[in-house]
C-alpha cells in the first residue's frame, strides 16, 4: 500500500552544494534555504560542521544555522535544520550555533569508509557513539546515513545484510531514522526493494528514509519501489545538486522537483508547492551558474513560457 503523505528531506543546501566546485557565500545559501522552506519543505539540511580546509562549501554553517533558525522563527514555520557532524568537535560548534538536530554517517562498505574518512566501519561506529550520546544528552535528535547502501565505487556490490548491520548499529546509537544512500547511485529497483527489505528486519521501516542518487537515471524507479514497502521519507536535493568526490561519474541527488511532481500525479501528498520551488531552483542554479539537473523543472519551465 502506498503512503497517503510522504516527508521531503531537502538535501540541497548541504549534501547538494558541498559537492558543487563553487563556493557559495553564507547570504545565498541562507536565502535558498528561506526559499525552500517557503515551498513548503519542513526539513532542510542546513550545514556541515567539518574542517573548513577539507570542504570549503560547508564554511560559515553556524552562520548559516543561527540565520535559518532565526528565519523559521520570524515567520513562525516548523521547519528542522539538520547538521552534519562528523566528531565531538563539530557537535559542539553544531550546538553553540542552536542545532536541535544532527546528522552522522556510517558506510556499508569498508574501502569506501577508510577512503572518505580515514577509518573503518567499526572504529567509525565508535566514533558516532559518543557524539551521539552527547547529543541525545542535550535533547538534540540524532539522523543517520549509510551510504554506499546499493554500490561501492571501490568494492562493487554491497550486501543487504551488511547494510542491515550498519543500520542496526546507527539505530543503537540512539538515531532516531536511518537515511539509506544509494551513494553512487547504481542501483536498480529490484535491488533497492531487497536492501529496504533487509533491513527492515533490523531496523522499522517507519525508521527509514530512502536516499538516492540518478547516476543511471534509477532514482525515480527505485522511490516508487519502496514506497510500497512502508518507506514514507525520502532525501532530495533542488536542482538535482550534489554528487560524490569519492565516485568518478556520480551525478547528483534525485531532483526535489522530479520527486514532488511523481508524488503529486500518485496522489501523494508532500506539503511541497511546485511553482514556488521551481523558484528556489532557478535561484540556486543562477547562482551557480549550472543548469537544472531536474527533467520536471526543465518540462514546466517550458511549459510556463
Amino acid at each position: 500500500m502506498l503512503p497517503q503523505r510522504v516527508k521531503i528531506v531537502e538535501v540541497g543546501a548541504r549534501d547538494g552544494l558541498q559537492n558543487e566546485t563553487r563556493v557559495l557565500p553564507v547570504e545565498t545559501r541562507v536565502e535558498l534555504i528561506r526559499l525552500l522552506a517557503e515551498a513548503g519543505l519542513t526539513a532542510i539540511e542546513a550545514g556541515s560542521f567539518v574542517s573548513a580546509k577539507r570542504i570549503p562549501q560547508m564554511a560559515g554553517s553556524g552562520d548559516v544555522l543561527q540565520a535559518a533558525l532565526a528565519a523559521t522563527a520570524d515567520a513562525g514555520a516548523a521547519c528542522a535544520y539538520p547538521v552534519l557532524v562528523p566528531n565531538l568537535r563539530g557537535l559542539e560548534a553544531a550546538m553553540q550555533a542552536g542545532a536541535t538536530e544532527i546528522a552522522v554517517f556510517a558506510a556499508a562498505s569498508e574501502t569506501f569508509s577508510r577512503k572518505n574518512i580515514n577509518c573503518g566501519i567499526a572504529e567509525s561506529i565508535e566514533r558516532f557513539a559518543a557524539v551521539a550520546e552527547r547529543a541525545r544528552a542535550a535533547n538534540l535528535r540524532v539522523r543517520g546515513y549509510v551510504s554506499c547502501a546499493l554500490g561501492c565505487p571501490y568494492q562493487g556490490e554491497v550486501g543487504p545484510g551488511e547494510v542491515a548491520r550498519v543500520a542496526g548499529l546507527l539505530r543503537d546509537l540512539g538515531c532516531h531514522q536511518i537515511s539509506l544512500g544509494d551513494t553512487i547511485g547504481v542501483g536498480t529497483p529490484g535491488q533497492a526493494r531487497a536492501m529496504v527489505e533487509r533491513v527492515a528486519e533490523r531496523v522499522p521501516v517507519e525508521h527509514l528514509a530512502a536516499h538516492f542518487h540518478d547516476t543511471y537515471g534509477q532514482a525515480l524507479a527505485n522511490i516508487h519501489t519502496v514506497l510500497p514497502l512502508g518507506v514514507s521519507v525520502l532525501d532530495s536535493a533542488i536542482a538535482g545538486l550534489g554528487g560524490c568526490p569519492f565516485a568518478a561519474g556520480a551525478s547528483g541527488n534525485v531532483a526535489t522537483e522530479d520527486v514532488v511532481y511523481m508524488l503529486d500525479g500518485m496522489g501523494i501528498h508532500s506539503g511541497v508547492d511546485m511553482r514556488k520551488l521551481l523558484f528556489a531552483g532557478d535561484y540556486i542554479c543562477a547562482k551557480l551558474g549550472r543548469p537544472n539537473q531536474s527533467r520536471a523543472a526543465a518540462a514546466l519551465s517550458a511549459r510556463s513560457r
